[in-house]
């Protein structure tokens, strides 16, 4: 699929890029080139470390910002696909420096939007959150905006033969800042401060959200947002299963958050298609109808109303597959009598 083709993913020195980076490496050996962008010098170095530019030929590392529209474009000469994965998403940090997070994820996003429609780039996915939907903070109100501006980036390029398409999923297992490694942390403490007993998250493995935006790339027609059909968990299991005996001290909500996240609100439920493995949310205003979408796709329409819940989902996780997931995807070396003795 990638073979022969030039990629590229903004912020890709994160969680994501490195994985995503590794899966193409490792199954696409012939991709003809490969740029990792970003504005850290640090973590690029880092990166280049295990992934060396002198090991695989076509591999790049660009420093830049999404922010900076001119070196977007350089960037992109001769690209072929990009992968949108630059944002600034602390939720305390949004909501202390609000602007910030709006120059990068949505004056970004539009950057990167202009960037792709004036070098010829075709494929365009780009990551959202579950908090773009019905968002009650900043960071989720600008990845809202962001989705808007790639799903109808569509409606504006013209003779282009570029797809774009947005990817929303819940939060990535051992991600940076996340309550995984968080907890895993602070168990040797004996206290793990809790939210509020009864929050629930959507959960996701960087593998299964790798695998998500490869499948986005191949099979987008353009405006859909996918979403994933993927469990929760409850924040008190994960307490339990990192470090059973804890002690586990409510500390309330943080500024912005939710008790429970959505990613198909039962407003999106009439413009939303059921494909299988994932939902997508297709645009009001796009330029094919959802007859014509059901026919392209084979996918079903949902029930009016429907709406997906991390708090009224089918599927959750137990104690015992957070763990399994734990040392699987986070640490290999993790194991719960380390949390106890």
């Amino acid at each position: 699929m990638l073979d022969s083709r030039s990629i590229l993913i903004t912020g890709g020195t994160g969680s994501f890029g490195q994985a995503f980076v590794r899966r193409v490496l490792d199954r696409y050996p012939g991709v003809s080139r490969l740029v990792i962008y970003s504005r850290d010098e640090l973590k690029q170095f880092e990166m280049g470390q295990r992934f060396s530019a002198e090991e695989h030929a076509g591999l790049r590392y660009f420093i830049g910002d999404v922010r900076d529209g001119d070196r977007l474009r350089r960037a992109m000469e001769g690209i072929d696909v990009v992968i949108h994965a630059a944002a600034l998403k602390q939720v305390p940090a949004a909501e202390y420096n609000p602007f910030e997070c709006i120059k990068t994820n949505v004056l970004g996003a539009e950057n990167v939007i202009e960037a792709c429609l004036d070098t010829g780039v075709k494929n365009v996915v780009a990551l959202s959150t579950d908090k773009a939907a019905a968002p009650i903070n900043l960071y989720g109100a600008t990845k809202l905006c962001s989705d808007k501006l790639f799903t109808a980036a569509n409606n504006i390029r013209g003779a282009r033969d570029v797809r774009f398409s947005v990817v929303r999923y819940g939060n990535v297992m051992g991600s940076r800042g996340s309550v995984i490694p968080f907890f895993m942390a602070r168990r040797k403490t004996g206290v793990l401060p809790i939210t509020d007993p009864a929050m629930t998250r959507f959960n996701i493995t960087l593998d299964e959200g790798v695998d998500m935006v490869l499948w986005a790339v191949e099979n987008a027609l353009g405006g859909e947002i996918f979403v994933p059909k993927i469990p929760s968990y409850r924040i008190g299991d994960v307490a339990e299963a990192i470090a059973p005996g804890c002690e586990t001290p409510v500390i309330g909500i943080r500024p912005g958050e939710k008790i429970h996240e959505e990613m198909i609100t039962a407003s999106d439920s009439f413009n939303t298609v059921d494909l299988g493995r994932y939902y997508a949310i297709l645009p009001s205003a796009g330029f094919f109808s959802m007859d014509d979408y059901l026919a392209r796709t084979g996918g079903t329409t949902v029930a009016p109303g429907f709406a997906y819940n991390s708090g009224t989902n089918e599927h959750f996780l137990t104690v015992e597959e957070l763990r399994r997931l734990i040392r699987d995807h986070v640490d290999a070396s993790f194991s719960v009598l380390e949390g106890t003795s």
